[in-house]
């Protein structure tokens, strides 16, 4: 049926004049080798196919060519005429994208899909998007103005010449779906509160995941480009360009996930340092050369928006499901599974026994019937991470700032190697202490001041500045959630002095962290 768009569709019968190309199909066969490509080749001489009687045709065909793009091919005087368009079609009024006038192809071109071959013009995958027929609302060497009446497409769209063969593609009408919603540009992600497992009976509503140590990410897609975004709203998109062929693989689908970028050590597991180094790369070379040798994952676990419909007030556990049905896994990118068992109230435990055999940062519990809340930090969310306590050894200690000035801002922290006598510096905290705690370690380090590190191995340079080095002979504790790729302890937390350890006895958990000379 004709869409009911508010206005009388003039029908226009007038004769094509799209950038004046002749009809004889020439440009199409010039640039296209009969026996390399599968793609249609009709003989010289029968360039135009009779006239058809009814609504001319139209097809749309999503190409993946040396870039993604959509061909839109009218049916004109016996033949396609074809503009590709880099975005696909604007889903809404308002919007305009670019459309590229191309050679006319044979009307046997409409129902063209399949493989190209790489070095051949065009060479790629080409699929059937959409196909259907078009009335007619305007027809001149600068304007087309059509109703398209296909599967997926129903929708009044114009294209405007700009220069030579380049035109502009709007949407003149609405979409027919009354609860179409435009993607936001931005969505603030929601965020987890630390504590822990959910118990008792209540525990089977909720659901677990696994949590990642890598770099937090929304990522909208649209049109088979990337934009991508963490917690402080810089765009990232730039320094993962693995984002670009999981925009690509997802063709005209409109979406926006929340997930972790996460880069893999040769031991197969999350690492955070393999990662850290590419987090603030601008120099687009540089970027390229990292990411060959670091590569960089998506590891999706939100669905927030999906092709016109907003799901931030859809439950979670139907966020989830939604997200399994879409199928996303590639090369660089992967829907991990959470886990959710209506009858097990120990399935959280075993979760977390999991993540700790495999070394993971922790574990995230989701409320089944929790929704969306951007930018708020939720108790619907409960972030579970593992947790080591280390003995260490205190080798120093910076002046802290503001109200603390005076007082302790971070203890620089030692062990003694596993199979060596050297002290060596693994790290520093700055989080856990008490206003008393702070005083009580300000008057016995001031005690044992000494003049150079007592590390044998260097500080890096931002921890050295402006530090206190104090002899090695106090003893504490600390809880961390993990090491990173030089043995340095990650997210620690103060617990306190110990009395009854000598400093020799601390020694590292893991291997000897002698470096090479």
């Amino acid at each position: 049926q004709p869409l009911p768009l508010g206005r009388p569709i003039a029908v226009s019968r007038m004769r094509r004049g799209v950038g004046q190309v002749q009809r004889d199909l020439s440009v199409y066969r010039k640039k296209r080798r009969a026996n390399k490509t599968p793609e249609p080749m009709p003989a010289a001489g029968s360039d135009a196919a009779e006239p058809v009687h009814g609504d001319p045709r139209f097809v749309i065909q999503e190409h993946h060519a040396r870039s993604l793009h959509w061909d839109l091919r009218l049916e004109r005087d016996g033949v396609l005429v074809s503009w590709a368009v880099p975005k696909g079609l604007p889903p809404e009024p308002g919007q305009q994208r670019l459309a590229v006038h191309t050679e006319d192809h044979p009307m046997e071109y409409a129902t063209f899909s399949g493989r190209i071959p790489r070095g051949e013009y065009g060479g790629g995958d080409m699929y059937i998007w959409d196909s259907g027929t078009y009335q007619t609302v305007k027809w001149d060497d600068g304007h087309v103005e059509v109703v398209l009446q296909g599967a997926r497409v129903r929708g009044q769209y114009l294209l405007i010449r700009t220069d030579k063969n380049q035109w502009l593609l709007r949407r003149r009408d609405a979409p027919t779906d009354p609860g179409w919603q435009t993607a936001p540009g931005h969505v603030e992600p929601m965020l987890a509160t630390a504590g822990e497992l959910p118990t008792g009976r209540h525990a089977v509503e909720w659901g677990y995941e696994f949590k990642w140590d890598g770099v937090r990410a929304l990522v909208r897609v649209e049109g088979g480009r990337p934009q991508a975004w963490g917690r402080n709203r810089t765009d990232i998109t730039p320094r993962y360009p693995e984002l670009r062929a999981f925009a690509a693989a997802l063709g005209s689908t409109q979406l926006i996930v929340d997930g972790e970028l996460v880069a893999f050590g040769q031991d197969g597991r999350p690492s955070f340092g393999a990662l850290q180094h590419r987090m603030h790369l601008e120099n687009e070379r540089e970027i390229r050369r990292t990411a060959a040798e670091v590569p960089a994952s998506y590891l999706i676990f939100d669905l927030l928006h999906l092709d016109g419909r907003s799901h931030l007030d859809t439950p979670y556990r139907e966020r989830r499901e939604l997200l399994d049905s879409l199928e996303l896994r590639g090369p660089q990118w992967l829907v991990p599974p959470y886990y959710v068992d209506g009858s097990d109230t120990g399935l959280g435990a075993a979760v977390t026994q999991a993540s700790r055999e495999q070394r993971l940062e922790g574990v995230v519990a989701k409320r089944l019937a929790s929704l969306y809340r951007p930018g708020r930090r939720s108790l619907d969310w409960i972030k579970v991470p593992n947790l080591t306590t280390q003995e260490v050894v205190i080798g120093g200690w910076r002046e802290g700032t503001g109200q603390l000035r005076g007082s302790i801002g971070a203890l620089l922290l030692g062990v003694y190697g596993s199979a060596t006598d050297e002290f060596r510096y693994v790290g520093d905290v700055g989080t856990g202490f008490s206003y008393r705690a702070r005083a009580d370690l300000v008057g016995r380090l001031s005690a044992l001041n000494r003049e150079t590190s007592p590390f044998a191995n260097e500080v890096p340079a931002d921890r050295a500045r402006g530090a206190h080095w104090v002899r090695p002979t106090l003893v504490g504790e600390v809880l961390y959630r993990n090491l990173t790729d030089d043995n340095r302890l990650r997210h620690s937390v103060w617990r306190g002095l110990r009395s009854d350890k000598q400093p020799k006895q601390v020694r590292g958990t893991w291997d000897d962290t002698r470096e090479d000379e």
